[in-house]
């Protein structure tokens, strides 16, 4: 997720995510408690899916290639949407590009384009289709494994350690931005810096659960973010 409000991210996009109604008196507006007893950050208590997905995925970090690789196409597929959208329909994206096997999604040719632009079980986007292919592509071409390039761009830790507020999350950053050239070098599509961010942010290279969320003392436990150095 990014959680900015110039972005249509896994976290969800702020802009994407209704915001929970004003919490009482002395809670703090991001950090929610929930019926469990446990604070999470504020964007994932306005919906069950979105609860889920803070709870089991969000900010864990993430070293295997075809994972990182269906969360690049999926991130891309959520340009101008909510994550939500993207998360419901994740099952059907899995089916049609063979669970993000590299080598059978880079296998896929024209006639399976058109082929997934009547199935209205996904996002019906002929750009972001062609992208998904294109990806797996040059993923194939990589000199090295992706998860080793992704994690290459991973940022120090910050000396603060995890953001107090939605406000101090940033919506691109440096190392961001260097991943997304770099992918874009390589002939990926749909991975311009804020996706990346976005893509950092779901794949534990940044932690930005708010201080005080459960996810954060959980993340920080097994290693979460900022292990990979450039």
């Amino acid at each position: 997720m990014n959680a900015t409000t110039d972005r249509p991210t896994t976290a969800p996009r702020a802009d994407t995510v209704s915001r929970p109604a004003a919490a009482p008196r002395g809670h703090r507006p991001d950090l929610v408690t929930g019926e469990d007893g446990l604070a999470r950050c504020a964007w994932a208590t306005s919906d069950a899916e979105y609860q889920r997905y803070h709870d089991e995925e969000w900010g864990v970090p993430l070293r295997e290639d075809r994972g990182l690789f269906e969360k690049i196409c999926l991130e891309g597929f959520q340009a101008g949407l909510s994550w939500r959208t993207i998360l419901l329909r994740r099952p059907a994206f899995r089916e049609v590009f063979h669970g993000f096997d590299v080598e059978r999604v880079a296998a896929m040719d024209e006639r399976d384009v058109e082929r997934l632009l009547q199935d209205a079980t996904i996002i019906r986007h002929r750009g972001k289709i062609e992208a998904t292919i294109a990806n797996a592509r040059a993923t194939l071409t990589l000199q090295q494994p992706l998860h080793e390039l992704v994690w290459s761009f991973a940022p120090a830790a910050r000396p603060a350690g995890n953001p107090g507020s939605m406000a101090e999350i940033p919506a691109v950053t440096s190392e961001s931005t260097a991943l997304s050239r770099r992918l874009r070098a390589n002939g990926y599509r749909f991975v311009g810096p804020t996706t990346m961010y976005a893509l950092m942010q779901s794949s534990g290279l940044v932690d930005d659960h708010i201080a005080g969320c459960w996810r954060a003392a959980a993340t920080a436990s097994v290693g979460g973010g900022a292990l990979g150095r450039r």
